[in-house]
C-alpha cells in the first residue's frame, strides 16, 4: 500500500513517524521568518536533515565559543539535502511561501530540543547575514 501525506498548515508537523525516525514538514510560521528569529535550537541526540521544496530559506549553523556567537548561513537550493549534525546549534529562516521536509530521530521535537534566546545585537547580526544570502 502506498501512503501519501500532505500538510498545508503553518509551522512544524511530523507526519510519518516510525520506530526510530520521523519525517516532518515545516511551513512558514512566525519566528522562522527572514527577520524575526529570536532563538536558536539544538538536538543533542539526533542529526536533522532539511530539504527545501518550495519558496526561499536560509539554514543557519550557530557556533558558540564562550561569550562569542558566530552564524554560518547557507542559502538553501530546492531538492538539495542539508544535514545539521547532532549537537549543532541551528535555526532556519524562511519566506512566507517556504515548505521544508525534515528527517530526524523520532520524537526529537518532544524529547531532544533545547533553546537559547538571542540578544538584540545577535539578532541584528543574524538578520544581516540572512539578507546577504538572499541577495
Amino acid at each position: 500500500m502506498i501512503e501519501t501525506y500532505n500538510y498545508e498548515g503553518k509551522g512544524y508537523h511530523p507526519f510519518l513517524i516510525r520506530e526510530g525516525w520521523q519525517v516532518a514538514q515545516l511551513n512558514y510560521v512566525e519566528k522562522h521568518g527572514l527577520d524575526d528569529i529570536d532563538q536558536i535550537e539544538v538536538h543533542n541526540q539526533s542529526d536533522e536533515a532539511f530539504i527545501l521544496f518550495k519558496g526561499k530559506a536560509v539554514l543557519v549553523e550557530v557556533q558558540i565559543e564562550q561569550e562569542d556567537i558566530h552564524f554560518n548561513c547557507q542559502y538553501m537550493k530546492p531538492g538539495v539535502t542539508y544535514n545539521i549534525p547532532a549537537g549543532t546549534w541551528h535555526e532556519i529562516a524562511m519566506d512566507r511561501d517556504a515548505e521544508i521536509i525534515i528527517v530526524e530521530r523520532a520524537n526529537t521535537h518532544k524529547q531532544d530540543c533545547s533553546y537559547s534566546k538571542l540578544t538584540e545585537s545577535q539578532k541584528q547580526i543574524l538578520y544581516s547575514k540572512i539578507k546577504d544570502q538572499l541577495s
